[in-house]
């Protein structure tokens, strides 16, 4: 009997599909309600995310930006969620997320600082609702719960989003996050991004259950699986979670299937030792760019010439910014002593002095 309850609660969450990987709408029904303007609009923040990613990796390996995760792969979940959000809407990063807040409204400049743990990077502007990427696997569910909370019991008309890998549904902050979310009908969005891998333990070495999405039964909340190299379904799951949650339906876990096509880091993880170049292909014939455009193309909306502009437009803002950064005054340690308190005990203070002395050497 417990079997065959387990089996009909898996055999609910099939995938969440409105472009296939050819770019052809297979679910005509669910098509979002999108301008061509803001399709294409779509189109341009994947394209510069891909570019601005690729010019990371190259400034990681100059040694010009510390750490970082690539995306590539990814966008489509990413950008796709971000863009059904509301600008008063609170995004709470995992290391890998800094596309989603760079677009919600955190200057890349400033972006670039973080990777290189400047405090300058941390200081998010005041009408940017993000918290900075959290590095402590899942920390950001549980923070994302009481955001979502607040928000109800303030009265406003928005949503707390969060985001983990599908490693970070593993771990105990994922299930508190979300039963305290459920319990208090708080309105948040739980995006797990299964890109298959936890760094290089296989998502089926994870868990034994068979998709991540069933995992919201346990809450009491919506679970939806969604084909996250599909930017479309990503947006229309993400728009109808919103709008539930402001409705009082509660919380959404969405499950985004997708695929990085890099390293987990840049700090000397090696993909080749855990994945193979087969599985490598099959994903690649799935990348959210080429199927967006394609799809796109059909429609007369995109062209060559119009991507090469939204390529070279990426490397000159992604050149700006570096430069910006570059530009930004050296951390020192009186800064950090300096920003931790509005009001410095004794014992900082007197180390306050002798850094200031040792830094006017």
């Amino acid at each position: 009997m417990a079997t065959k309850t387990l089996e009909q609660i898996e055999n609910q969450f099939e995938t969440f599909q409105i472009l296939n990987e050819k770019g052809e709408v297979v679910n005509e029904e669910a098509l979002p309600d999108l301008s061509d303007e803001e399709l294409v609009e779509l189109m341009e923040r994947m394209v510069y995310t891909r570019i601005w990613d690729q010019r990371a990796i190259s400034l990681n390996r100059q040694g010009r930006l510390g750490f970082y995760a690539p995306v590539a792969g990814q966008e489509a979940s990413m950008l796709g969620s971000q863009y059904a959000l509301d600008k008063e809407d609170w995004i709470l990063p995992g290391y890998r997320d800094v596309p989603q807040i760079v677009w919600h409204g955190l200057p890349l400049y400033q972006a670039f600082l973080y990777s290189r743990g400047h405090f300058h990077g941390g200081q998010i502007p005041e009408d940017v609702n993000v918290l900075m990427p959290q590095i402590i696997i899942g920390a950001q569910i549980v923070q994302t719960a009481g955001v979502a909370l607040g928000l109800k019991r303030k009265g406003k008309e928005n949503v707390a989003i969060t985001y983990t890998g599908d490693g970070g549904a593993s771990q105990g902050d994922f299930y508190e996050g979300m039963n305290f979310a459920g319990a208090y009908n708080a309105p948040a969005i739980f995006v797990v991004q299964n890109n298959q891998f936890a760094i290089s333990v296989p998502v089926e070495q994870q868990s034994a259950a068979k998709t991540i999405a069933q995992k919201a039964v346990a809450a009491g909340i919506r679970g939806l699986r969604v084909d996250g190299m599909d930017v479309l379904a990503v947006y229309a799951a993400t728009k109808e979670a919103r709008e539930n949650a402001l409705n009082g339906n509660g919380p959404t876990l969405l499950e985004n299937d997708c695929y990085r096509y890099g390293p987990h880091t840049m700090a000397g993880d090696d993909p080749t030792r855990y994945r193979t170049s087969e599985l490598d292909d099959e994903w690649e014939k799935k990348d959210p760019i080429v199927r967006f455009r394609k799809y796109l193309e059909d429609k007369g909306l995109w062209s060559e010439d119009k991507e090469n502009e939204v390529v070279d437009k990426a490397k000159e803002d992604v050149k700006a910014a570096i430069k910006k950064a570059d530009e930004t005054p050296k951390q020192k340690v009186t800064d950090l002593i300096d920003i931790m308190h509005e009001k410095l005990p004794a014992n900082l203070q007197k180390q306050l002095e002798e850094y200031r002395e040792k830094e006017s050497e």
